[in-house]
């Protein structure tokens, strides 16, 4: 559905050396704190920026080559763009019309009430929130073969971000040929929808790892610096001095808890993964 080869960008001192996949079928987000990289992959992948370097194939087809009939095929939601505020929901029913052959507006109006968006109401006066919640539904409205969704829930307070990521779920669950690339800075998130995760920092991929392997498979071990000593290392990813010895990020917590039961073996959280990638050192 979407593939980047070592995409490219730079910004003075900040440099993107990205390569990622998304596959038929699945959800794959991209996370990392903000100014990683995220946004910018994005842009490079709509053709928004130009690169420096790289290759990008979308549905089958180099980015280059992508046609305005071919995006009509894509659904997309950036985080820092919307419609305009002095319109309101009934106003972008014909443009959304007018764009997309396949929009779907019984569905669209269908979802407008369910997520209580007034259509008579201008956008400038709606909460973040239902703004939100306008981009992602017209980003899903026209029957897209792929989602790229950059940072779709910033902002939102838990009811709404659970309303959203549903909305995401029924739009794969209705064709198993879909995808969607989600990014954000909220771990959470990703963590209930996604089927494998990308960690960015400072513009490289620091792990790809399927979420449920990451889930269950990685851990912190807390452990003190003499067990630090006798601790088997084959296994481990990183490590961080801490004030009691030592945290050490592996991705085989079963071996440890097999045979170290004596040591503080916790299940990895994604945001302390991340953490660990970024701050712990290299084994």
């Amino acid at each position: 559905m979407l593939k980047i080869d070592h995409l490219q960008k730079q910004y003075g001192s900040f440099r993107l050396d990205c390569s990622l996949e998304v596959r038929p079928g699945c959800i794959t987000g991209l996370v990392g704190q903000n100014g990683a990289g995220k946004s910018t992959t994005f842009k490079a992948v709509l053709g928004l920026i130009s690169r420096d370097g790289g290759e990008i194939t979308i549905l089958g087809k180099p980015e280059r080559e992508f046609t305005a009939r071919d995006r009509e095929a894509l659904g997309v939601v950036l985080a820092d763009s919307g419609f305009c505020g002095y319109l309101a929901v009934r106003d972008v029913i014909p443009i959304l019309r007018s764009l997309y052959k396949k929009f779907d507006q019984e569905f669209f109006e269908e979802q407008a009430r369910k997520f209580q968006l007034p259509m008579d109401k201008k956008i400038k006066e709606f909460s973040t929130g239902m703004k939100a919640k306008l981009k992602v539904l017209a980003a899903v409205s026209h029957n897209a073969r792929l989602l790229i969704l950059d940072e779709p829930t910033a902002g939102l307070d838990v009811m709404a971000r659970d309303e959203l990521l549903e909305l995401l779920k029924d739009y794969m669950d209705s064709d198993e040929e879909r995808a969607i690339l989600i990014s954000s800075h909220i771990s959470s998130d990703l963590e209930s929808i996604c089927d494998d995760l990308y960690m960015i920092h400072e513009g490289r991929i620091l792990l790809h790892e399927e979420t449920d392997v990451l889930l269950d498979s990685y851990g912190l071990l807390k452990v003190s610096p003499e067990q630090y000593r006798r601790l088997d290392q084959q296994f481990l990813l990183r490590v961080k001095r801490e004030s009691y010895g030592y945290s050490c990020l592996t991705d085989q917590k079963q071996f440890y808890l097999e045979n170290y039961p004596e040591i503080v073996v916790e299940k990895g959280s994604i945001d302390e993964v991340i953490t660990m990638m970024v701050k712990g050192a290299e084994v």
